[in-house]
């Protein structure tokens, strides 16, 4: 249990360091959250900074994530790993260092899940790509892509109490975090 503890403190301190923030203030863009959809994650950093920077910061918070992942992995077993998962949504939701307002937490899943179960993580990007086309809607996109990533963390983690719980807290904290985009309204 301590260690479980352990790896869930660690994991929303990391997830408490927003990417988009950090590197929209360093390229003198200003916060992401004041500007075009209000939200500080990718889509928004894509919007502001164009698709070179908004590709940084999705490797950075998809390597972030993924080192998580495994240190999880590597300390607990793969039954635990999902509220390590939960506690990294958590700070990137509502980051200590950036007054609880970040992002929305889909590569940060993507990122964590690509070391849980890799190939889910593959065909949720694909998963992505399809419905974006079809629809033109990236946060469509994100909801097709964020049911393959359930998917596979419960096929890797298993169907116990601890694992579905962890894993369903986090689908619902993401979906919850684009309840905007279900409306109608802008943000991504």
């Amino acid at each position: 249990m301590a260690w479980l503890l352990a790896a869930c403190a660690g994991a929303y301190l990391a997830g408490s360091v927003n990417w988009a923030i950090l590197v929209l203030r360093l390229l003198g863009r200003g916060d992401p959250r004041t500007r075009s959809s209000g939200n500080a994650g990718t889509s928004n950093v894509y919007r502001i900074a164009g698709p070179a920077w908004a590709a940084v910061v999705l490797l950075l918070d998809v390597g972030r994530a993924a080192g998580v992942a495994a240190l999880a992995l590597f300390l607990l077993p793969a039954a635990h790993a999902p509220f390590v998962g939960l506690a990294l949504l958590l700070g990137n939701r509502l980051p200590l260092f950036h007054r609880f307002r970040g992002g929305k937490g889909v590569a940060a899943w993507l990122g964590f899940a690509a070391v849980v179960h890799p190939a889910a993580a593959a065909l949720s990007c694909a998963a992505w790509l399809l419905v974006y086309a079809l629809s033109r809607i990236s946060f469509v996109g994100s909801m097709a892509m964020l049911t393959v990533l359930a998917a596979g963390i419960l096929a890797r983690c298993g169907l116990g109490a601890a694992s579905v719980a962890g894993t369903v807290l986090s689908l619902a904290l993401i979906v919850a975090a684009h309840r905007r985009n279900f409306a109608g309204t802008s943000g991504s």
